[in-house]
């Protein structure tokens, strides 16, 4: 016998493309599954309330909208490309809420932004406050038959005891622009008004001369300094006293076409000269003081809402892009605080503690974090409420060898516990693409930030519902053994 036989009678789907109807889906997908997790009525309700008109076309709805964002962020698809996997796969099709297969694609792949747009970072935090478990739905009974275990001691009238360990950390979801520097934004803001001038010139009436900009000098002055391997100090300032007087030469010159065509512009150049005015003003400044430092400084023309934030990382000390605080919750993150503006993640704790408790009814028991975090007005705040703080004690330390040992045993497993939130962050840069955030705008960018977090989440919801019915399965083969 071979060890191969071909099949008799396989059906060529290309010649007997009527024969393939399609399949049943299968109740144990995954991503059946994860539509039942998502509660869409609840976000619904809210997303309705964004369109107010009763003109123009009709919006997609928001399973579409919120499971096409969700299935992209899995996999780190592009836009084009979710729309083409949405063209092919059933289970994508049924997620995203059509009623049955179809091979053309349900929307085009431009709509994806207008997806991010709509559906803002405050939505998503919602929606993974159901998915973590910490609010339910209004038809969810509890199964004791009283109030629910999310609500608050307050109204039930009993005092509870801390609970739980909160761990908290803040990291740097980094933006998808060249490393800047100096001299390099300078040229891209000089090559910027070049072109504008160019384009208000072409607007001019009769036979006027075109502006001079020294465009071939202040390239080759670039070049001379940039694309040496060691500049020095002396030339790289050299080089930016340089690129500024071609740049304020440029910002008259476009000041005066303006204003004999003010429509001359369109709005995206409008918008960058605005941007690139600020960027000017804030390098002359530190040229002019000799420092490095400046509020709210741009390292992006296109993208001028981002901010250096320095973490102090051997890999990168200075990383550009929105700072994220987070919380852990036995497994779940959720996003405490997101800023394009760094911020000191210790101020955050207080407020921190207080989400933990509208959401679980009580205090956690531990709060296990940075040495940042242990500042005396947090430790004095956790003092009062009966929570243990991570860390060593401020002070000297105790005399008694025993006491010490103790203490340091409990950091260090109190240590082993917070390795979890950085787990967190290696998942959601290095799968999730948390690490490099291809959005745009600052609003876009933030619903990806959050939408990372709540594919996170939802993975995390599914392997223990896993757990849960490998358990059940377990235990009754044991039952069964036992009989």
């Amino acid at each position: 016998m071979k060890m191969y036989q071909k099949p008799t009678n396989q059906i060529s789907l290309f010649e007997s493309y009527k024969h393939f109807i399609g399949a049943r889906l299968d109740p144990e997908n995954r991503w059946v599954k994860t539509a039942e997790l998502i509660p869409w009525d609840i976000i619904e309700e809210k997303y309705m309330a964004l369109f107010q008109s009763h003109t123009g076309n009709v919006a997609k709805p928001v399973r579409m909208a919120l499971g096409a964002l969700i299935i992209k962020e899995k996999y780190g698809y592009s836009d084009e490309e979710t729309v083409e996997q949405l063209k092919e796969n059933p289970y994508y099709q049924y997620f995203i809420g059509l009623s049955g297969f179809q091979s053309r694609a349900p929307f085009d792949a431009s709509t994806m932004t207008l997806f991010r747009k709509r559906i803002t970072l405050e939505a998503i935090k919602e929606v993974n406050a159901y998915i973590c478990g910490k609010k339910k739905r209004d038809d969810d009974s509890d199964p004791n038959g009283g109030v629910s275990s999310g609500s608050s001691p307050k109204l039930t009238g009993i005092v509870e005891e801390n609970k739980g360990n909160l761990i908290l950390d803040a990291t740097c979801a980094p933006a998808d622009i060249h490393y800047p520097t100096d001299l390099s934004l300078l040229n891209e803001a000089r090559e910027k008004l070049e072109t504008m001038v160019d384009r208000l010139h072409e607007n001019q009436k009769g036979s006027e001369e075109k502006p001079r900009t020294y465009r071939k000098k202040a390239r080759q002055a670039y070049l001379r300094v940039e694309k040496k391997k060691k500049p020095t100090w002396q030339e790289i300032r050299r080089a930016l006293r340089k690129q500024l007087g071609f740049i304020a030469r440029n910002i008259r010159i476009v000041s005066e076409l303006l204003k004999k065509y003010p429509q001359g512009l369109s709005r995206r150049q409008l918008q960058d000269l605005e941007t690139i005015l600020k960027l000017f003003d804030q390098q002359k400044y530190m040229y002019e003081n000799r420092t490095h430092q400046v509020e709210n400084r741009i390292v992006s023309i296109h993208q001028p809402h981002v901010r250096p934030i320095v973490r102090g990382k051997k890999t990168a000390e200075v990383e550009f892009g929105a700072k994220v605080a987070i919380s852990l919750v036995g497994g779940y993150a959720e996003i405490e605080k997101l800023s394009w503006d760094a911020f000191n993640e210790g101020n955050t704790l207080v407020a921190s503690i207080e989400a933990y408790k509208a959401r679980h009814g009580y205090y956690p028991a531990k709060v296990i974090a940075d040495k940042i975090y242990r500042n005396r007005e947090n430790l004095r705040f956790c003092e009062g409420k009966g929570i243990h703080l991570h860390g060593p004690r401020l002070g000297r330390p105790n005399k008694d060898l025993k006491v010490q040992a103790a203490q340091r045993k409990q950091e260090i497993e109190e240590a082993g516990i917070r390795n979890g939130v950085e787990g967190k962050f290696g998942e959601g840069k290095r799968i999730y693409g948390l690490n490099r955030i291809m959005a745009r705008l600052k609003e876009t960018s933030e619903t990806v930030i959050g939408l990372q977090f709540l594919v996170m989440n939802l993975g995390k919801r599914l392997r223990d519902l896993l757990c849960k019915l490998l358990e059940c399965l377990l235990s009754e083969q044991f039952e069964l053994v036992a009989i």
